[in-house]
């Protein structure tokens, strides 16, 4: 499809998603060649309409988009752009630009155990502490909130059932971080299996 340049002055929005988690994580435009730019280089490269000029998104953070895959929408006046983040995205910080929401609350968890992970402050995180006892303690951990959750289960106390659900879930996530396993890639298996 070709696109449509004239439409919007020469500039195309460009929707970036994460393409593992599917997470929305910035838009940005481009002309001609900032997309020729990202295409030959492999990096997601914007055209700044402030600065009148092409920009690479993490040129000065380090915090780069490495291109999966570029479509255009049915139109060719927008395109989506797939690509893994080296860093957080937003200039805020953020891991995307529209907040902590922006892909739900279990995708925001499984990316704050990877820094508790990565920080490995074992004497004010219970994360990084899971984490230094190592993969047996781990799925130990997993397998005692699930017993938890099944005892919860045969009773009428909903508060609790939903609070032994929540510590199965967090635990099961820190063990899927242990494996580096991502919580997309265990979505993907349920995905393919409901078709």
């Amino acid at each position: 499809m070709e696109l449509d340049w004239k439409k919007s002055n020469g500039l195309i929005p460009a929707i970036v998603q994460h393409a593992e988690t599917g997470a929305v994580l910035m838009l940005g435009y481009m002309n001609p060649a900032s997309l020729t730019r990202t295409q030959e280089s492999g990096l997601v490269t914007f055209f700044s309409r402030s600065r009148q000029c092409l920009w690479q998104k993490g040129e000065t953070s380090g915090n780069t988009l490495h291109l999966v895959d570029i479509r255009p929408d049915c139109d060719g006046d927008a395109l989506l752009i797939r690509a893994v983040p080296n860093g957080r995205v937003c200039h805020t910080g953020e891991a995307t630009c529209f907040g902590k929401a922006a892909n739900g609350f279990l995708y925001h968890l499984e990316d704050v155990i990877r820094d508790r992970r990565a920080l490995g402050n074992e004497a004010t995180s219970y994360t990084a502490r899971l984490f230094a006892s190592g993969l047996n303690r781990i799925a130990q951990k997993v397998g005692e909130e699930a017993t938890e959750l099944i005892i919860e289960a045969k009773d009428d106390d909903r508060i609790r059932f939903t609070e032994e659900a929540a510590d199965l879930l967090f635990h099961l996530l820190v063990l899927l971080a242990k494996k580096q396993v991502s919580l997309r890639e265990v979505e993907a298996v349920l995905e393919n299996r409901h078709q």
